[in-house]
């Protein structure tokens, strides 16, 4: 659970997916763990996590939504 000290948070961030077309974000002063690739360029929390709103419209993962396809 976040609290509101931590969304304030000014560090940088990374947009990240894996192969699932799944997405996150990750610290970008920190490695990436296995399976993920970061998306465009580091950013504040906050807009990370309006770009996700935004691009991930289908929260299925990929595998499920080319089965039901």
């Amino acid at each position: 659970m976040s609290s509101p000290e931590s969304d304030a948070d000014d560090a940088l961030y990374n947009v990240v997916i894996n192969h699932e077309e799944q997405y996150s974000i990750w610290r970008a002063d920190k490695a990436l763990p296995s399976g993920w690739k970061a998306m465009g360029n580091p950013r504040l929390k906050a807009d990370c996590l309006a770009h996700i709103e935004e691009v991930w419209t289908d929260m299925r993962p990929r595998s499920l939504r080319d089965q039901m396809d």
